[in-house]
């Protein structure tokens, strides 16, 4: 199964919105982690494109944007 069908047969459930999302709209962006992969979307557009990185990716993505 390629990585594309998979995301197509996550549950909603499977979904984290960012703590920085509100309900006035804006950049919203939700995350659902797999064994070594982690997809990203806009919770705006939730059948849209997804972005899928590997967990290490995304652990130097979010240790990068901690430093501010």
């Amino acid at each position: 199964m390629n990585a594309e069908a998979l995301v197509g047969t996550l549950p909603e459930s499977a979904w984290s919105k960012s703590s920085y999302s509100s309900g006035a709209g804006g950049e919203c962006v939700e995350v659902a982690a797999c064994p070594g992969t982690v997809h990203v979307r806009d919770s705006k557009d939730t059948a849209g494109p997804v972005l899928s990185v590997t967990s290490g990716g995304w652990a130097a993505f979010v240790g990068y944007a901690a430093q501010g």
